[in-house]
């Protein structure tokens, strides 16, 4: 292995605290949750997932965010599929997420608070949703 300099250490180290504060679960309450099933790896989940960490790593959320996968959502017809938890707002599944709506849904939901309209597969219905 070849030596590294304290600047590669330093970025390193960086780095890897990034990885640690991206984990860290304690006091986020902004959850997304990407449906990695077998149906949702096959229509581009993984994709997707990378997509959504590198668009929150971009806009500086990762302090804020949970990222995690899970497996089948039902939503076979649509997927990928992303569950978007936030305080103050809807819980929302989005459907039919590429690369490039995975960047839009963390710039539009996270950052501006609106939803993406056009991709909402599954909300609750309003007269439960608690006020």
């Amino acid at each position: 292995m070849a030596k590294m300099t304290l600047e590669q250490l330093r970025k390193l180290r960086e780095d890897k605290k990034q990885d640690l504060t991206r984990r860290e679960v304690e006091g986020k309450e902004i959850q997304i949750i990407v449906g990695m099933g077998t149906c949702g790896i096959a229509a581009g989940a993984k994709q997707t997932f990378d997509e959504i960490v590198k668009a929150v790593d971009e806009y500086g959320l990762g302090a804020d965010v949970i990222i995690r996968q899970t497996g089948c959502m039902g939503l076979c017809y649509v997927e990928p599929t992303v569950e978007v938890v936030m305080p103050g707002m809807p819980t929302v599944i989005y459907g039919k997420m590429t690369q490039e709506t995975a960047k839009e849904l963390v710039r539009k939901h996270l950052v501006e608070k609106s939803l993406l309209e056009n991709h909402i597969f599954d909300r609750p219905a309003a007269d439960i949703v608690k006020k």
